[in-house]
C-alpha cells in the first residue's frame, strides 16, 4: 500500500543542530532537512546512516522533509504526521486486529480538554482511538516512549476518564519495525507513563501493531499483531535498579574528592555508575542538584561539573559491577578506585572525550540493557 507521492531523495545524517532539523549529505552537498519527529531518536540517528528525503516546496528554510530513516537495510518510517493517515488507510481495509468492524466517524475528536486521534463507531457504540508511534525497538521487542513524554500520560488517563464515563476508547501503538514480536512501555524512561499503561489492562482496548516499510516507502498492510507481555511488565515496572549519570567537564581541572583526595581530570564527559535498589528516580535527581551534602565521590565531582544526562536502568537485577565493566570497555578512559570502594571493580567512573549520546557503542550498550536484556527474559519465559 502507497501513502507518499513523489520522488524519494537518499541523503547520508550528518548532525541534528535541534530536535526537528537535521543536517544531511545529498549528492555532495550539505543540507538542512525537517525532521517531523520530536523523539529522542539516538538508536537511529547514528553517524551517516541512510535518510530518505522529499523535496519541500516553496522557500521555506529547509529544503527537504525527513520522511524515514534505514536500519539493517530496512525503512524505519520517522514522519509522524504520517502515522495516523497509515492508520486510518487500514482502518478502513479493516486491517487492524481487534477493529475489523470499526468505522471513521472522522479524525480527531475532543473531549474536554482532551484531543484525541480518532472517533469511531464499533458494534453500534461510540469508540474513541488514540494512535502512538513507535521508533524505538531492539531486535524483537520494542518500546515507548524514547523521551519522558506527559502528553502522552494525560491521553492515558483521559481514555481512562472516558471509559469511566462509558465512552469505549482504546491506545494502538504502531511499531515502526517489521521483526519486533513484543511491545512494552518503557519503563525505564518513563516510568509515570508505564505505570498508567500498566492500570488500562482490562479498562481499555490496548493493542500494538507492527509495520513493513519497503524501500519505495510504500508499506505492507498486513500488520503484525504484537504481545503484550504483562505479567511480566507487572514485575519490570518499580523504581529501583543500576544507572548511568553523564557529566560534563569543560575544561582541564584538578578536583578534591574526598578521601581519594585530588585528582586531575581530563575536559571531556564523565560516566557514573550507581544503584539503588528502591527511590532510583529521587537518587538520580540528587546526582542532578550541584548543591548538596558532600557524600559520595560523585558529589564532589558533580559540585565542579554540568549535569549532562541521567540514565536510569530499571531492574530487579545486580547489574551494576557489570555495566561498570562493559562501560570500561568502550570508554576512553577511567578514574581508578572512584565510586567502588564497596566492590571489587577497579573503577565505576570512566570518561569519553565525546558526546556518549553521539557513540554508536554507548547506545547500543544502553539498549543491550534496556531492551536486550528483557529480549533474553522473553525468551527464557518462553514467549
Amino acid at each position: 500500500m502507497r501513502i507518499l507521492q513523489g520522488e524519494l531523495e537518499i541523503a547520508r545524517y550528518l548532525g541534528r543542530p535541534h530536535r526537528f532539523a537535521v543536517e544531511c549529505e545529498l549528492e555532495g552537498s550539505v543540507v538542512s532537512a525537517h525532521l517531523p519527529n520530536p523523539g529522542r531518536l539516538w538508536e537511529l540517528l547514528t553517524p551517516r546512516c541512510i535518510l530518505y528525503l522529499k523535496r519541500n516546496g516553496g522557500d521555506g528554510k529547509t529544503t527537504h522533509t525527513v520522511m524515514a530513516v534505514e536500519k539493517h537495510s530496512t525503512p524505519v518510517m520517522l514522519h509522524t504526521h504520517l502515522t495516523n493517515t497509515v492508520v486510518e488507510a487500514l482502518l478502513r481495509r479493516g486491517a487492524v486486529p481487534g477493529l475489523a468492524d470499526a468505522v471513521i466517524v472522522r479524525r480527531e475528536a475532543s473531549f474536554g480538554e482532551s484531543r484525541f486521534d480518532f472517533l469511531l463507531e464499533r458494534e453500534g457504540k461510540m469508540f474513541v482511538l488514540e494512535v502512538k508511534n513507535c521508533t524505538l525497538f531492539g531486535d524483537t521487542l520494542a518500546m515507548f516512549p524514547d523521551a519522558v513524554t506527559a502528553r502522552g500520560s494525560r491521553h492515558l488517563t483521559g481514555l481512562l476518564d472516558l471509559k469511566k464515563k462509558g465512552v469505549d476508547a482504546g491506545v494502538l501503538f504502531v511499531v515502526q519495525w517489521p521483526h519486533a514480536r513484543f511491545f512494552m512501555p518503557e519503563y525505564h524512561t518513563d516510568l509515570e507513563f508505564s505505570r498508567i499503561f500498566l492500570s488500562c489492562r482490562d479498562r481499555l482496548f490496548t493493542r500494538a501493531i507492527g509495520l513493513t516499510w519497503y524501500k519505495d516507502l510504500s508499506f505492507d498492510e498486513n500488520v503484525k499483531d504484537l504481545v503484550i507481555p504483562w505479567e511480566l511488565l507487572e514485575r519490570k515496572v518499580h523504581d529501583g535498579g543500576c544507572y548511568i549519570v553523564i557529566l560534563r567537564l569543560d575544561d582541564d581541572r584538578e578536583i578534591a574528592i574526598g578521601e581519594l583526595g585530588n585528582i586531575f581530570f581530563r575536559k571531556g564527559y564523565y560516566l557514573y555508575v550507581g544503584s539503588a535498589k528502591r527511590s532510583l528516580t529521587k537518587r538520580i535527581d540528587r546526582h542532578q542538584r550541584s548543591r548538596k551534602t558532600l557524600f559520595w565521590h560523585i558529589d564532589y565531582l558533580r559540585e565542579k561539573t554540568v549535569f549532562h544526562k541521567g540514565l536510569p536502568i530499571r531492574t530487579q537485577e545486580d547489574w551494576e559491577c557489570e555495566l561498570a565493566s562493559d562501560l570500561k570497555g568502550i570508554a576512553d578512559w577511567s578514574v581508578p578506585g572512584f565510586g567502588c570502594s564497596d566492590c571489587s571493580c577497579s573503577s565505576h567512573l570512566f570518561g569519553m572525550a565525546e558526546d556518549p549520546v553521539k557513540s554508536t557503542p554507548f547506545i547500543d550498550l544502553l539498549i543491550r540493557y534496556r531492551i536486550g536484556m528483557v529480549e533474553e527474559e522473553l525468551g527464557r519465559d518462553g514467549y
